[in-house]
């Protein structure tokens, strides 16, 4: 989630940009590699997981001041207050932050399929598609949507009217939900992962001088 610009689309297919293949392998390899470094590597995974924390955390002093709100005295709402105001200060940005980085990712995966239809390089593309990546992704959001969704279902099964308050209520199913929301993001990276790399990396579509490809039109729409 670098923000740096990220590498642009291939040129259209009406223009042949590169004196010989080699030349485009060259930089059909580099704009992959950089997408996918930027799209799966380790840069966007701390800041995915830092976001997602950030979620959390601001959720949980909300939850703090709907309870210290029940209290219904001076100092309680006083702290409820503050607490309230941090919650809304970190919720904001996180949820702007990951749905920023939900569209930057559909845009990496359209650039990863144009490149990657320009031709094939299976000395790039093997290492580009291995599982690893997606799997890497795939097992700790699918852990952490499961713990999400367990806390939601979980007090919502075992609350009990004049025991459980409703502060407590949607502190604890508000913060299984925030969880369970970005784990799904991250399982939604590990599927997209996996599904461009059985499918793009093959050149179904190989490029070629004049020719005007289907990918481009959706390109330029998108």
């Amino acid at each position: 989630m670098s923000r740096s610009p990220l590498p642009p689309p291939p040129p259209s297919p009406d223009i042949w940009a590169w004196p010989n293949r080699e030349a485009m392998l060259a930089d059909r390899a580099r704009a992959m590699r950089e997408l996918t470094r930027r799209w799966l590597g380790v840069p966007a995974a701390v800041g995915f997981w830092l976001y997602g924390v950030l979620l959390a955390v601001a959720w949980g002093c909300v939850g703090i001041a709907m309870q210290t709100f029940e209290q219904g005295m001076f100092p309680d709402v006083l702290i409820g207050g503050i607490f309230l105001v941090l919650g809304i200060g970190g919720l904001v940005p996180a949820v702007i932050l990951l749905w920023l980085g939900v569209r930057r990712d559909r845009t990496i995966r359209e650039r990863l399929h144009a490149w990657g239809e320009l031709g094939q390089d299976p000395a790039v593309d093997a290492g580009l598609a291995t599982p690893a990546r997606s799997l890497g992704w795939l097992l700790p959001s699918f852990v952490l949507a499961a713990v999400g969704l367990v806390t939601s279902l979980g007090y919502a099964a075992s609350a009990r009217p004049g025991t459980s308050t409703y502060a407590d209520a949607a502190f604890f199913i508000g913060l299984g939900l925030a969880l369970w929301v970005v784990g799904l993001l991250g399982t939604m990276k590990a599927v997209g992962h996996y599904r461009w790399a059985v499918r793009v990396p093959r050149g179904r579509a190989a490029f070629r001088p004049g020719g005007r490809a289907a990918w481009w039109g959706r390109l330029r729409r998108g």
